[in-house]
This record gives structure tokens, sequence and C-alpha cells, in this order.
């Protein structure tokens, strides 16, 4: 069965995508040439490049860079190299995806949405409040409290993590629990003065920012 089409790149976005695909697909690396369509996964800053070598027949994966001519479609998700479920999860589109790729994604249970170029910036931006610096918090207070000597037991913080998630999803801004969502100014003064600069300045303006 030869490939319905390529993905040039053979990082955690285009290894996850060509498992999930199967035989539909070839990954090959940056210096591959493939007739047909391909898929761009690769770092943003090398995405200009390439695409001048497959004119009409490409579709790139950044979700904050827009190339006029060059298609967009951002899957909102994190990847890890391995394919997992994901139906449900969102599929920035911008400018004229080919059919065939838009339904490949469909296949993968990714919901397509048109975004207009002006905003993936901001798509983006709320991407990585999302992920990378969501991240970094659990991380950062992992480390803050490890500097201290304290060691959480089992699965640490994860659990608060994924339990937050889920009130999130079931109730919205409801879901959001703490000092802050509570109003308990004596409480939050007291967290904030444990904690060292830029750690204190970040609790306060996010404890703040959705009031």
């Amino acid at each position: 069965m030869s490939s319905e089409f390529s993905i040039l790149g053979r990082g955690r976005a285009g290894r996850a995508l060509a498992t999930a695909w199967g035989p539909r697909v070839a990954l090959l690396p940056h210096t591959g040439r493939p007739e047909g369509l391909v898929v761009l996964a690769v770092p943003d800053r090398a995405v200009a490049e390439l695409a001048e070598a497959f004119p009409g027949r490409c579709v790139h994966l950044a979700g904050s860079l827009h190339l006029a001519g060059v298609p967009c479609a951002h899957p909102l998700t994190s990847f890890d190299g391995e394919p997992r479920d994901w139906n449900g999860t969102p599929l920035a589109v911008t400018g004229a995806v080919p059919d065939a790729l838009r339904r490949a994604f469909g296949d993968l249970g990714f919901a397509a949405f048109d975004l207009p170029a002006e905003l993936k910036p901001l798509y983006h931006a709320a991407a990585v409040l999302t992920s990378g610096h969501a991240a970094t918090l659990w991380l950062g207070a992992e480390a803050l409290l490890r500097a201290q000597g304290v060691a959480l037991p089992g699965r640490g913080l994860l659990p608060l993590a994924e339990a937050t998630l889920h009130n999130v999803e079931r109730h919205g801004p409801a879901g959001r629990t703490g000092p802050f969502s509570r109003q308990d100014a004596a409480t939050i003064e007291r967290d904030a003065a444990v904690l060292p600069e830029p750690w204190r300045e970040i609790f306060l303006k996010l404890g703040g920012a959705l009031d």
C-alpha cells in the first residue's frame, strides 16, 4: 500500500501522528523531498524554508506562525511521540488545507475549526498559558516544596492538578477553588509572604487575573 501523504519531521508530533495514521503516511527527516502532499511537523524556524520546496502542496503545524499561501493545521494538544485519544481535540485550520488532510486529521478524532490568521498569536498564547505555563507552575511548586525538604508521597501534586481540571471541565469558572476564589485575604497574605520572588508576584498576579 502506497502512502497517501508524507510527514517531514521526526519529533514528537511527527512520530505520534505517523504512528496513528500508520501505512497511510511516510515519516521522513527534514531533508526528505517526497512527491504529493506534505505535512511539515518541524520547528517554526524551519517552516518557511521547507515550505518553498513544496509549493501548493504542504501544510504546517505551527500554531503561532502564519505564512501567506501556506496553510496550517494546528492540533491543540501536547504530543509526546505516541498516539493518544484525540477525539474532540480542536484542530485550528488557517488557509486552504487540502480536503484529504482535513479528512485524515478528522479520522484521528480532531475537530477542525477555522482560525483567522490575525488571531493565531492570541490563540497560541492561550495554548501556551494552558500547557507550557501550567506545567511550569506545577513543576515550580514542586521545586519550592522540595527545596524546603517537603517530599510529597504518592503522585505528588498531580492528583490536585487533575482534580482541578476535572472541576473546571464540569463546572466552568465555578470549578475554580482556593483562597482567591473565596476572597480569603488573610490566607492569601500568609501564603504570599513565604514565597520568594518571582513566585510571590506570579502568585498574586495570577490569583487576581480573573477578578
